[in-house]
Parts: structure tokens; C-alpha cells; sequence
């Protein structure tokens, strides 16, 4: 059994704990989550920043982090200034283009098949043609053709899955290629990553 000091002291400390003038702590913020903006997690070869930096600008432009295969977006109004960059991410199968620090356009791409790899790297666009034809796939059209290297890899309107399937070309839904045509220059940059 408690003695009576025992008992006395416990009923002046409830009094005293019941008296206090300390307001109880606010109750925690809700968690609310936010949608990403990023770019998905992968370990990015040759792109030094540019794939994340188009996730970031295609979200603030599109709302959009993700594209559905042969989806694409292309902003109305752009400035006249500045450079045409267009970065390819393999690994996403998505493209970005930038006219000087403004994301212009986003498109879901096509790249190479296993066993006919797209070439990673920073590459310029050296030759255009508006309609072209392949001399080493059965004479296979390519509309829009940007080539960016000497062996026949180039960015080209055709079949769009959403998944590599290509011979190392990049394509490029119909309409975002006529229109990446048109504002392309020999010498833009095209970076390829993965």
C-alpha cells in the first residue's frame, strides 16, 4: 500500500499537470503527394543532364512525365531565337527538342533493336531530304529523314510502338517529324543517350 506522503505528492503533481498553461502541440501536417517531375531513375550514358532537364521543362510545358507510345506534344508558339537541340533518351524511348533553353517538343520514339543499336553520343544533324529511301533495308521509306551519321542512322517518320524496333534509325511519329523537319538546320545538335 502507498503511504499517505506518497499518495499526497502523485495528487499535487495531477493538480499541477491539470493547471498548465502550455497549449498542447499542433498535430502533424498531412502528407500530400506530389507528382513527379523528374526523370525516371536510370543510369545516364552521354546525355549529362539533358534527359533530366527535358522531363523537368515537359512536365512545366505538358503536365506530362510519361508519353503512351506514338504520343507527342509540340508547343504552338516558340521564340525565333536560338538553337535547335534535340536529345533522344533510349532507355525511356523518348525525345526532347529545345529551341535555345525552351522545350518545343516532346515525342515518344522508336529506336534500335537488339542486334541493330542506335549509337549513343552527341551527333549533328549533316544531311536532310524530305522524302529519302534506304539503300541497306529493301529500299524501305524513310519521310523526314535527318541523318546524323555516315553509316545510314538517322530521325525519320515511321512505325512507332514505343519500343525499339527500328534498324538504329530513330522514329518519330508522322506529324512530329514533318514538323522537327522544319525547324531543324544541318548542324543541330542531337544528343543519344541511355
Amino acid at each position: 500500500m502507498m503511504n499517505f506522503r506518497t499518495l499526497a505528492a502523485l495528487s499535487a503533481l495531477s493538480v499541477l499537470a491539470a493547471c498548465s498553461t502550455m497549449p498542447p502541440p499542433p498535430p502533424p501536417a498531412p502528407v500530400v503527394a506530389q507528382p513527379r517531375s523528374v526523370a525516371p531513375p536510370t543510369n545516364y550514358r552521354w546525355t549529362n543532364g539533358f534527359s533530366e532537364k527535358g522531363y523537368e521543362a515537359m512536365y512545366a510545358a505538358f503536365g506530362k512525365v510519361h508519353l503512351k507510345p506514338g504520343e507527342h506534344h509540340w508547343t504552338p508558339n516558340f521564340p525565333v531565337d536560338g538553337d535547335i537541340q534535340i536529345t533522344v533518351d533510349i532507355a525511356n524511348q523518348i525525345a526532347f527538342v529545345f529551341k535555345g533553353d525552351m522545350l518545343i517538343g516532346v515525342t515518344n520514339v522508336s529506336t534500335g533493336k537488339k542486334g541493330h543499336p542506335t549509337p549513343l553520343g552527341f551527333w549533328t544533324i549533316n544531311w536532310k531530304r524530305p522524302m529519302y529511301r534506304s539503300r541497306k533495308y529493301d529500299n524501305a521509306p524513310m519521310p523526314f529523314m535527318q541523318m546524323i551519321d555516315q553509316y545510314g542512322v538517322a530521325l525519320h517518320a515511321g512505325h512507332n510502338p514505343g519500343y525499339p524496333a527500328s534498324h538504329g534509325c530513330i522514329r518519330l511519329p508522322s506529324e512530329f517529324a514533318k514538323r522537327l523537319y522544319g525547324v531543324t538546320d544541318l548542324g543541330s545538335t542531337v544528343i543519344v543517350g541511355a
